[in-house]
């Protein structure tokens, strides 16, 4: 089981951006210029509604995905989308030769896919959400939980292939990566709240990534909050070594 930890107060820097995720709204994370140089439309993953899966997709139109952390990912024994493209290419050579770094990080945070049993497609935002918000419910309920009934509530919960990609964080978040999936995980643990968040890229009208100042104009006129990557990296390193 996950060991669970004296809750510690966020840093006054997250108050406003933990607060969000807790009432069920967006942040705004935007990660660095010498890294992606994206700004990622994020919230609590067992808050999810059909709302917000709409928001993501109308409103930052990249791939909705939802983080989980290692702790999680290592508990229900999950591989990397990159481990089983290896494993295939035993008997299929093409699979193995797809696996090369990206080019923002030293590795891929991506991991499988699911879908709820319940849904029918899994595409529509009423499903998306349901597959969102139960797996948002397994982190919460995951210190709670020993391994198996952990795994055989997953298990019972999901299929794969399926519409929603997971995403794992590094095993020492950001000591060891800087992406959004740390960077949105940290905010989580650090906020007291389940470690699980759904996040997308936030497209802008060049076919590109939004432009950062666009985002944060976006996020103000909706009053979300808008936090740089360094912003939570700081906190981080001070929280981490109290």
């Amino acid at each position: 089981m996950l060991k669970i930890e004296p809750v510690r107060r966020a840093p006054e820097a997250l108050v406003p951006a933990a607060r969000s995720l807790s009432d069920g709204e967006p942040v705004l994370i935007f990660d660095a210029v010498d890294r992606e140089g994206e700004t990622d439309l994020v919230f609590l993953s067992e808050k999810a509604t059909p709302e917000l899966v709409r928001l993501l997709r109308t409103d930052a139109g990249g791939l909705i995905c939802t983080a989980i952390s290692d702790e999680l990912r290592r508990r229900l024994d999950l591989p990397f989308f990159s481990e089983l493209l290896t494993l295939a290419g035993r008997e299929f050579p093409t699979a193995a030769r797809l696996t090369e770094r990206p080019r923002y990080d030293t590795r891929s945070a991506f991991g499988i896919s699911v879908n709820h049993r319940e849904n029918f497609t899994g595409v529509p935002d009423n499903d998306r959400a349901l597959t969102i918000r139960a797996l948002g419910e397994i982190a919460r309920a995951a210190p709670q939980l020993s391994d198996d009934a952990l795994t055989n509530r997953f298990v019972a919960s999901f299929v794969s292939p399926g519409h929603i990609p997971l995403l794992y964080s590094a095993p020492r978040l950001l000591a060891e990566r800087k992406g959004h999936t740390e960077l949105a995980i940290s905010l989580a643990r650090m906020a007291g709240l389940s470690e699980s968040v759904t996040v997308c890229e936030m497209l802008g009208d060049s076919g590109g990534a939004r432009d950062p100042s666009a985002a944060r104009r976006y996020a103000e006129s909706h009053g979300w909050p808008f936090l740089e990557g360094r912003t939570i990296l700081e906190a981080w390193r001070a929280w981490s070594s109290a």
